[in-house]
């Protein structure tokens, strides 16, 4: 094996450097930003950085030559290797076909604006074909100065519009929040002072007004139970006071003691949550109805009931079970999660999708043929789908694209068109023109997506981390562990001569928890130093906090400016400066020196 040369050693903790060699190993070169990024990727938390430093730089440079080793024996060239490369890289490549600037521009918005909800009355004028448009402007003038002035009789008012110019409804909306309402519509009300009104809005449908009644801190994420007694909406007065009565007496079981869960599976006619106890799943504002909200907002605290109150689904009994604040921040990981979901379905992400497709239409050099015309295109398009077979065309071979390494020929425009019209569960009788936009889209984002590796350093870096990984098992299973597994006898031979390396140093047998942040791991370590069981915490924390188990050296716990460590000592959390995750350990049993491993 060929003798390693370290250029550089401690010289990059310097701000002098950037992208200079650190070591080489024959003709090979690692740059001192690939060594950081696995060094940050791996670390753990330590005293000493500059001894972490020189001990992982010779673990990496170790590392390096067992991978050259395996490719000097070709071992990346085989089959089972190349295949799981492949299968890794499409299962992350799709992370990194999006802006991921503009993604957390618009996650950061998101954020910020669900931390308040907004009380909306929305006034609708829809239109049709036979609609005069002179109408149309002065009903909205008339609605929006009157709003502005503060006619607050907002039923009346609509009334009084509809009978002058055109049918206007109006509709207290109750309170929003952010993904709530269409983004375009959510732009407008969140650019409103409580008080005002906006600007007509013209969607397909019709004409939109809304006013900011008031606003509220978000009331963040409810878990509830109810008991249900539903009414017709054409309920007779005598069904209405039966129904109320029946209420009433449920309620005033429960106020005697009754079991909430056992008289909601008794009772209740919402047969989706009946049979759960009543629980209803977790919701947050603008879910349902102003009058549900506000009565089920209004509890206090987890355990409290409403008295029996009315909706125009019924009379409803509803128990809190539990309340979480909305997030301030993108610390809290599940709530982040639930927002991209959400996001990935909502018109906004479309500024994502144009910024990356003008992005990579740059990086790629797309450029189309002028001398092939958007009319011979589609010419020949048209013969594709009436012959339902792609034959050789005047512009079968002839480039209508090209990027910097690659020319796309007609023939791939006509079988884009064979195969996407002769889809009846894709083709929604988009002309021709749309679907030239289509395949250019189609064809920009299937070049970057095949090119990946040279445009996105980070998806380079990660499918070479993946590589070399599984180098490094192959050769190590062919040279090391294979031939180590069928000579026993040498491994005996071996172990009763260093029997004295396997001894432990001071041990303890600890409990280790892992954290997302910093502020969890200080009340999770408060609450089990208190007596709380670290099993229900780990449990009720959603995934903020790992556990886990095992016997390890005290030098290897940073215990040591730690005093009265015992059975049950709960160490201060360490906080990791570069992401603010934290850990802290439970130690359970502390054994002495040199006890056989």
């Amino acid at each position: 094996m060929k003798q390693l040369f370290l250029l550089w050693i401690l010289a990059f903790c310097t701000t002098q450097l950037f992208s200079q060699t650190l070591f080489t190993y024959g003709t090979e070169k690692v740059s001192k930003d690939e060594f950081l990024r696995a060094y940050n990727k791996n670390k753990t938390p330590v005293d000493d950085k500059e001894k972490s430093l020189r001990e992982y730089l010779e673990l990496y440079s170790k590392f390096k030559l067992k991978v050259k080793a395996a490719k000097e024996l070709r071992l990346d060239t085989l089959q089972q290797l190349k295949y799981d490369l492949q299968n890794f890289s499409s299962q992350v490549e799709e992370a990194y076909m999006n802006d991921e600037k503009i993604s957390d521009a618009l996650l950061d918005e998101v954020i910020e604006r669900s931390r308040k909800d907004i009380h909306l009355m929305h006034f609708y004028l829809p239109l049709v074909t036979t609609t005069d448009s002179m109408k149309v402007i002065d009903a909205l003038n008339e609605l929006t100065n009157e709003l502005q002035k503060g006619n607050t009789d907002y039923t009346a008012l609509a009334e009084k519009i509809s009978k002058k110019y055109l049918s206007v409804t109006a509709k207290d909306i109750g309170f929003i929040t952010a993904l709530s309402l269409p983004y375009a519509m959510e732009n407008l009300v969140y650019g409103l002072h409580p008080g005002t009104c906006s600007k007509p809005y013209r969607s397909k449908g019709g004409w939109h007004v809304f006013k900011n009644v008031g606003e509220r801190k978000s009331t963040g994420k409810w878990k509830v139970a109810q008991i249900l007694f539903t009414l017709p909406s054409d309920a007779s007065p005598a069904l209405v006071n039966q129904t109320e009565k029946k209420a009433d007496s449920v309620y005033e079981l429960l106020k005697e003691g009754a079991d909430f869960s056992t008289i909601a599976k008794q009772f209740s006619e919402d047969r989706l949550t009946a049979l759960n106890g009543g629980e209803m799943p977790e919701f947050g504002t603008g879910k349902f109805d102003i009058t549900f909200e506000t009565k089920v907002f209004a509890l206090q605290k987890d355990g409290d009931i409403t008295q029996p109150f009315t909706t125009t689904y019924g009379y409803h009994i509803v128990k809190r079970l539990q309340q979480h604040a909305t997030p301030i921040d993108k610390t809290d990981e599940t709530f982040v999660a639930a927002l991209k979901q959400q996001m990935a379905k909502d018109a906004r992400m479309n500024i994502a999708k144009e910024t990356f497709l003008k992005d990579i239409t740059l990086k790629t050099s797309y450029k189309r043929n002028p001398l092939i015309k958007d009319a011979e295109l589609f010419r020949y398009a048209d013969s594709v789908v009436a012959n339902r077979v792609v034959r050789n065309y005047p512009i079968s071979n002839k480039a209508i694209i090209s990027f910097t390494k690659e020319n796309i020929k007609g023939t791939a425009w006509l079988n884009f068109i064979k195969d996407y019209k002769l889809n009846a569960d894709v083709y929604k009788q988009e002309n021709n023109q749309e679907l030239l936009d289509k395949f250019v889209v189609s064809t920009i984002t299937d070049y970057y997506r095949r090119h990946l590796e040279e445009y996105n350093a980070s998806f380079k870096y990660q499918l070479q981390e993946f590589k070399e990984g599984n180098m490094l098992f192959e050769i190590m299973e062919r040279k090391v562990w294979g031939k180590a597994s069928e000579d026993s006898l040498k491994l005996k031979k071996y172990y009763d001569a260093h029997k004295v390396s396997y001894k432990w140093e001071a041990s303890a047998a600890i409990l280790l928890f892992n954290c997302g942040d910093s502020s969890v791991a200080r009340k999770a370590a408060e609450a089990i130093k208190s007596g709380k069981d670290w099993k229900k915490i780990a449990v009720e924390s959603d995934g903020k906090i790992q556990s886990d188990s095992g016997r390890y050296e005290l030098s290897q716990l940073q215990l040591q400016s730690e005093k009265n460590i015992a059975p049950g000592f709960v160490s201060a959390p360490f906080i990791n400066s570069g992401d603010n995750t934290a850990s802290f350990v439970k130690v359970l049993q502390l054994f002495p020196i040199n006890q056989q491993r």
